[in-house]
């Protein structure tokens, strides 16, 4: 089969490799009929991350057909239609029970990679998988697109807005205006927020965040973004909802919200330290990590979706084939698009 392989900084290639096949009793392999680049994948593709050469892809979002089943699966068969989240909760651990499959406890392998592919294995299926209702065929073009949000983007930008719980009425600052962050807008609003600020610096970008209902925007940095914040929120808002991971962002994201405000971090961190004084002396509350897709998407993010109350498919800009792999990266990492969408198979 055709998979997409990380050969060095600035290339991803596609190589044949041996098909995966159920190994152990709870995998599932997956016919990928759609997948896409995410932002952490640039980590790595820019050199920021020490990636060994002639590895796996780092892809984790994957809609797909499933193909094959181990003998524990008793949740899909062979045929279904579904979203494979990043993340492998089992369901029933106290942290699945709590809402927190993204950390598994039952689980300590419970990350994604390899789904740029044309058949993708995916670990402790039985729970995980999200079932669509009917065949993919079933759907438009527009409609996969905003399946396949749901097994990550979307389900990140809800955790972010979750933990930092945000209320109706809210005033919401989103910090980053790539997918997770335009995502994050969509699950404040949906959760209420009156007020949200978004932090674009390209128009494009911009122009989505208010059609998916930021209010107002904020392109500057550092020090002259927290002080108009500030201005604009009267000293601060009730949430900050961090989609970067950077240290600038997170700095400003610890700093314009109000006394008691929560912020909720979901940028994957690329800093080993954090000023913790800051929001020691505010009172800010610290949450966050990586997102509990599956129980998002089966709670309520698949039925909105299905529903037409939410379009988070449009936060891909530009469609490419496997084939077309590296120029998916490029495109991302050139910010020539938002999300870059990738169409294995029909």
């Amino acid at each position: 089969m055709k998979s997409a392989m990380f050969m060095k900084k600035g290339l991803v290639e596609v190589q044949d490799v041996d098909k995966p096949t159920v190994k152990n009793p709870d995998d599932v392999v997956i016919k990928v009929l759609r997948a896409c680049v995410c932002g952490s994948d640039l980590w790595a593709y820019r050199g920021l991350d020490d990636k060994p050469a002639n590895s796996i892809n780092s892809g984790h979002e994957a809609i797909g057909i499933v193909e094959e089943v181990g003998a524990d699966i008793t949740t899909v068969k062979p045929g279904d239609f579904v979203i494979a989240p990043f993340t492998h909760g089992c369901g029933h651990c106290p942290a699945c029970l709590a809402g927190f499959d993204g950390v598994c406890q039952d689980h300590s392998d419970n990350f994604s990679n390899g789904t740029q592919a044309e058949y993708y294995l995916t670990q402790h299926a039985q729970w995980s998988l999200v079932k669509v209702p009917g065949k993919p065929e079933d759907y438009s073009e527009a409609m996969l697109k905003s399946f396949l949000t749901l097994a990550d983007v979307m389900a990140t930008g809800y955790h972010a807005a979750r933990v930092a719980d945000v209320k109706p009425g809210d005033t919401v600052v989103v910090m980053g205006d790539g997918a997770v962050g335009l995502s994050a807008i969509i699950a404040a609003k949906l959760r209420g927020a009156k007020r949200i600020i978004s932090t674009s610096r390209h128009d494009d970008r911009r122009e989505l965040a208010a059609e998916f209902g930021a209010t107002d925007n904020v392109a500057e940095r550092g020090d002259e973004a927290v002080e108009k914040i500030l201005a604009m929120t009267n000293g601060g808002a009730d949430a900050v909802l961090e989609c970067v991971g950077t240290a600038q962002s997170t700095d400003t994201a610890m700093k314009v919200g109000r006394p008691g405000a929560i912020v909720g971090r979901v940028g994957l961190p690329h800093d080993a330290t954090m000023d913790m004084a800051t929001p020691f002396y505010r009172n800010t509350a610290v949450a966050g990590g990586p997102a509990s897709v599956t129980t998002y998407d089966k709670d309520l993010l698949l039925k909105a979706v299905l529903d037409g109350k939410i379009n988070p498919g449009k936060v891909f800009t530009k469609t490419f084939t496997l084939d077309e792999i590296n120029d998916a990266y490029q495109a991302m990492a050139d910010r020539q698009v938002i999300k870059s969408y990738v169409k294995v198979s029909d």
